[in-house]
């Protein structure tokens, strides 16, 4: 390690200790850890301290946020039942089948007037990029008690799933796009490697997995620690096999997670001791924290230099997607839900974007799309608009709407709101999504 990359890894890890030692205080004000490490990131990139530049450490930087979305797109998938897309009259249905692809077109067709000399598969792999979300950016608009828990349900499992539905959109507009390194497979191999073969890598590696450890608990040959590492053996196979092959790691790490969860819930009648919700304890831990020290690379990379290239269609562009682009979808796949209009403003801003969009900017980079630097510009402007705003506005509107849905309640019995569901446990990880 040479001495500017050591004294780099000293400052991430003062960071994080600190942050560590005032999380609990923090969680309560609007200052959100994203917030912090997208912060930091900016002070020791090339605006700043000018320490971590992607030039000089593109191979670690890419591993790290891979890793993060890897393991994060797992163990979300590995969590969801098919009762989560019922929650609330199929809520989450709604927001994924309907909502999600109106968010993709309206974010393609919005970038047509507003962002001049990029192509028009550039401007659907722009939408594509902003259309998933990710519920820690407004921790405590789905963590807050006051939220209904068909709301705060509802937002957790669309987070949870949408960053995995996006994935094929964003390979086939990539693979769409000449001069980059997945154009020249072709639309035609993207489909059958990246989608039905990583897909079918990650059905049977998951699958498998989660019966082999069915098997080896019911016969008392694993211990605890080793059920959790294996978890993780099984995210990063899973997405090593399929970029081994040429696939999409992503994908199939995402559809291995769903795979795991069915095998490993398949026997819960059999060993009487149901699914252990901490078997995935480790993964979701060391997800949440690797997806937290990608805002620091976010910060250094890509937001900061961003900064320096702002004009006002990228301003109004990143505006909009978070308004428009986010909340028109949402209210047009919400209609007929009896859901009252604050509900549906509320679900409709507490679409933040994170994890997801910022891998995806790093991989547009990686790929020398030809339109690289516009698109990363509008992708960091509107993630970090993101971060302040949601993050900021989090606690104040959770309360606010908690209050009005108490005092609706009080006057209007049988609201739609009160939909009782049945909540997961909360996820033990660094400011992640999983939350009660």
């Amino acid at each position: 390690m040479s001495g500017g990359s050591a004294w780099t890894g000293a400052a991430v890890a003062a960071v994080t200790a600190g942050y560590a030692l005032f999380s609990r205080r923090l969680a309560a004000t609007a200052v959100s850890a994203p917030m912090v490490f997208t912060g930091f990131g900016v002070l020791i990139g090339p605006v700043g301290l000018d320490v971590l530049d992607l030039r000089h450490d593109a191979g670690p930087v890419l591993t790290l946020v891979e890793a993060a979305l890897a393991l994060v797109l797992f163990t979300d998938a590995m969590a969801v039942r098919r009762r989560d897309l019922r929650t609330g009259g199929f809520l989450p249905l709604r927001l994924l089948a309907v909502g999600l692809p109106l968010s993709i077109g309206a974010g393609w067709l919005l970038a047509w007037p507003l962002l001049p000399g990029l192509t028009m598969w550039e401007f659907a792999l722009l939408g594509a990029i902003l259309a998933p979300t990710d519920a820690a950016l407004g921790k405590s608009a789905i963590a807050s008690p006051r939220v209904p828990a068909v709301v705060r349900r509802g937002l957790h499992v669309e987070s949870g799933l949408n960053d995995g539905l996006v994935l094929p959109f964003f390979l086939l507009f990539l693979a769409a796009i000449p001069g980059t390194a997945t154009a020249e497979e072709g639309v035609s191999g993207v489909f059958w490697r990246a989608l039905v073969l990583s897909t079918a890598l990650g059905l049977a590696g998951g699958w498998l997995g989660g019966r082999l450890l069915c098997w080896s608990r019911a016969k008392g040959w694993v211990t605890r620690e080793w059920r959790e590492v294996f978890v993780l053996a099984v995210a990063f196979g899973s997405y090593s096999l399929a970029v081994a092959t040429d696939g999409s790691g992503f994908i199939s790490a995402w559809v291995a997670g769903f795979a795991f969860g069915v095998g490993l819930r398949s026997q819960e009648p059999v060993t009487g001791e149901g699914t252990d919700e901490r078997t995935a304890d480790l993964a979701e831990y060391l997800g949440g924290l690797l997806a937290t020290l990608s805002f620091v690379v976010f910060g250094a990379v890509l937001l900061g230099p961003a900064l320096e290239h702002l004009d006002w269609r990228i301003v109004t562009y990143a505006v909009l997607s978070l308004t428009v682009v986010r909340m028109a979808p949402v209210a047009l796949s919400l209609a007929g839900s009896r859901f009252r209009l604050p509900t549906v403003a509320y679900i409709g801003w507490f679409g933040p974007r994170g994890l997801a969009s910022i891998t995806f900017g790093l991989l547009v980079v990686e790929e020398h799309v030809p339109g690289v630097d516009p698109l990363g510009t509008v992708i960091s402007v509107t993630v970090g608009l993101s971060i302040l705003l949601h993050g900021v506005s989090a606690v104040a509107l959770a309360d606010r709407y908690g209050g009005w849905y108490e005092g609706e309640t009080a006057v209007t019995p049988g609201l739609r709101e009160g939909t009782g569901v049945a909540e997961a446990a909360e996820r033990r990880q660094p400011g992640h999504r999983r939350l009660r």
